[in-house]
């Protein structure tokens, strides 16, 4: 793996419901069976929360790696063998797909299945198994439970913090999920890392400025994809950068008072990822 470790940075963006939720989590946390971990699968190492063992401990837990769909499948997998190497077990899944998340079911009951037998030897009945669903904001946790819930139980949106409180919610499988908002780190000190979470809109956009994040996405599509950064943005690379946003600008006639309108372009490039026009990436290597 590569090291994403460059210039350090100090993003602060912590709101109150984070800290709120950690503290709601530890609550709960005995009546925990298994933890739902959900990680991006365009930034499998950006995505994952660094405290997470401080709130999980020794839980059963499975990493879900959502977005499967937008996701450079050969670069993610490296990802997934890393962890896999580590002991944790992993799904690559996509949510637009109506039968992906039965692979976590299944998965769950073979990972519980050591509780179901406890009962069935004192003649109990069948557990409801309790499951965590936890992750960094705009990962996809909210459409995986509507997805198992087999309806619209939880609000879904494409920006980081939509989920604001920690409920349980019943599925069909004989599982109830720990619904949470999306949580951070009280700090990011890796810039790539900040880079990466603001080019997923997994903080919010105003945390970083809107020109860096977008020039990353640029310079990071230049070093693994410069196809797509050809067939979307009709450049070959972006050594000079001010070149790079003038063709982009003319393109999609981001001009004010006969100039190239920056925050626009930057706005533009930021937006083709949000909005899924830019598919087969993943930043983290």
């Amino acid at each position: 793996m590569e090291n994403n470790r460059q210039n350090s940075t100090n993003i602060n963006w912590y709101p109150g419901h984070m800290a709120k939720t950690r503290r709601l989590i530890k609550e709960k946390f005995a009546l925990i069976d298994i933890v739902y971990e959900l990680v991006d699968a365009r930034i499998p190492y950006s995505s994952k929360i660094r405290d997470i063992y401080d709130i999980i401990k020794d839980k059963e837990k499975i990493i879900i790696m959502t977005k499967k769909d937008l996701c450079d499948l050969k670069a993610t997998q490296k990802w997934i063998n890393y962890y896999e190497n580590l002991g944790s077990k992993v799904i690559l899944v996509d949510l637009n797909n109506n039968n992906d998340f039965k692979k976590i079911i299944d998965v769950t009951k073979e990972m519980t299945k050591h509780l179901q037998e406890k009962r069935q030897e004192k003649k109990m009945k069948e557990k409801d198994i309790r499951a965590l669903v936890v992750g960094i904001p705009n990962v996809g946790k909210s459409t995986l439970i509507n997805k198992m819930a087999n309806k619209k139980v939880a609000d879904v949106g494409n920006n980081p913090g939509v989920t604001k409180h920690i409920k349980w919610l019943k599925t069909p499988y004989n599982i109830s999920l720990l619904d949470t908002p999306g949580i951070l780190w009280p700090k990011i000190s890796e810039t790539n890392v900040g880079l990466n979470l603001a080019a997923m809109t997994s903080i919010k956009e105003e945390i970083l400025p809107l020109d860096d994040v977008a020039i990353h996405i640029l310079k990071t599509l230049e070093k693994y994809y410069p196809d797509l950064l050809k067939e979307r943005y009709n450049i070959e690379n972006v050594k000079d950068i001010e070149k790079a946003y003038e063709t982009i600008g003319q393109k999609i006639g981001a001009i004010k008072n006969n100039e190239i309108d920056y925050e626009r372009v930057s706005k533009k490039i930021i937006n083709d990822i949000k909005s899924e026009y830019i598919k087969g990436i993943t930043f983290d290597r």
